[in-house]
């Protein structure tokens, strides 16, 4: 499980709304490592459109 504080650190930059695809590849190019990207990739196929939409979706994964 990973801190969603700290997955806001490789989501820098990032346009919102933006999907899942967007977060990881945005994630991938600010050097997240495998569980950060394996994380993201747990979020439900939506459009979020804010930083904190994405915490709130990484927070219930768990």
């Amino acid at each position: 499980m990973v801190n969603p504080i700290q997955v806001q650190k490789f989501l820098k930059g990032i346009d919102y709304p933006a999907n899942k695809s967007a977060l990881i590849e945005n994630a991938k190019k600010m050097g997240a490592d495998e569980n950060v990207c394996a994380e993201l990739d747990q979020l439900p196929d939506e459009d979020f459109q804010t930083p904190a939409d994405v915490s709130q979706a990484l927070g219930k994964l768990h």
